[in-house]
């Protein structure tokens, strides 16, 4: 994989270049600002960004800004957003942007080197990695509202896992059922949120924004 790194912190930035190439990545651009980093991913266009959300100049939104004004020149650029804190704000944006190929994890996820690189190789591939803290911070809100309060306990369990980027063969595993039985949630989901026939991956995301949006 080719990848562009942002991350103002020399120390952790240093750290995911070691750990990325680690695994057979090569780190075609590895920036500290907002403005680098844009000019890298319209110019590289690389299989993935590990982008952090603050960057210089102003250390508010920048990482994530300039992933925004990229993925609309190069629509489904892949984006592994990374984040000090939960902002689910943040989490819409990046997912509102387009589909495929879009992840938000929290900083700490990094210190598992396998847990991150597998979230970047998913990303990469074109799906989503969404951290489950984020998924339980929403899942701690009211979610009665349409159309997600007429999801059954077990289909909200499966778009949870979805959300985190999880494959049906992952989400069998982990909840001890079938993949068929999956594969009848994810589309009793798909159907629920009213999703057309498209794309499996395509509609994946467009679920998980539903799932963001709407709890």
């Amino acid at each position: 994989m080719r990848v562009v790194l942002a991350e103002d912190l020399f120390l952790l930035r240093d750290g995911l270049v070691r750990m990325l190439e680690a695994y057979d990545c090569e780190i075609v651009a590895a920036v500290d600002n907002g403005p680098d980093l844009a000019r890298a991913l319209l110019t590289l266009k690389p299989d993935v960004a590990v982008v952090d959300v603050r960057l210089p100049p102003s250390f508010t939104d920048e990482g994530l800004q300039a992933t925004l004004q990229a993925r609309r020149q190069i629509p489904g650029l892949p984006v592994l957003v990374l984040s000090q804190h939960v902002e689910q704000l943040y989490a819409r944006k990046l997912l509102e942007s387009g589909t495929g190929g879009i992840g938000y994890l929290l900083k700490d996820r990094v210190f598992n080197a396998e847990q991150f690189i597998d979230a970047v190789r998913r990303v990469s591939a074109g799906g989503t990695a969404m951290d489950p803290q984020v998924i339980s911070q929403i899942l701690a809100r009211n979610t009665r509202g349409e159309p997600l309060g007429h999801l059954t306990p077990r289909e909200r369990e499966v778009l949870e896992l979805m959300a985190e980027g999880r494959s049906n063969a992952a989400i069998s595993q982990q909840l001890v059922i079938t993949e068929r039985s999956v594969a009848k949630h994810t589309s009793n989901i798909f159907a629920k949120l009213g999703l057309p026939p498209s794309d499996d991956d395509n509609r994946r995301v467009l679920a998980v924004l539903a799932y963001l949006n709407g709890s």
